[in-house]
């Protein structure tokens, strides 16, 4: 059997391969840190959309009992830290024959991207509800069974 003589001299990674692998870290970060904000924005649309759709049995409850909803407590509607002013608006007038909104408007702790924009569902007098939003269809935000670019 050789001997093989192994020099420990030399340990350690260079400082050329420790650049490339910041250099890749660097870049990765890059693509992944945008696509997970798109996530969270698009995470956030579809809870508040879900949070104010809940209040849609306690419409139809209300209204059948010839009462017109005009408070989110009224709807059983909780709070919410992505809602500007924490619970959504609720507009149903007696002259109206049970049609009405109920509107949220993203507060502060939503994305960045969602700061000025508003989801409504809307009741026309014949009891179908359509859900519609400021966000534009090509951004990406908006819900699948939501209308972008309407209110």
């Amino acid at each position: 059997m050789k001997n093989i003589r192994i020099n420990h001299a030399q340990q350690g990674f260079t400082l050329i391969e420790l650049m490339i692998v910041v250099a890749i870290i660097g870049i990765l970060a890059a693509i992944a840190i945008p696509q997970y904000q798109d996530y969270i924005a698009r995470s956030q649309t579809t809870r508040v959309l879900g949070e104010i759709s809940a209040a849609k049995t306690a419409t139809e409850e209300t209204l059948s009992r010839g009462s017109f909803p005009t408070t989110p407590g009224a709807l059983g509607i909780t709070s919410s830290n992505l809602m500007n002013g924490e619970v959504p608006t609720v507009d149903f007038a007696s002259g109206n024959q049970g049609a009405g909104t109920i509107t949220a408007q993203f507060g502060e702790d939503a994305a960045a991207i969602l700061a000025t924009e508003q989801i409504r569902i809307t009741r026309d007098n014949q009891g179908n509800w359509a859900c519609t939003t400021t966000l534009l269809d090509a951004s990406g935000y908006v819900p699948n069974s939501c209308t972008g670019g309407g209110l």
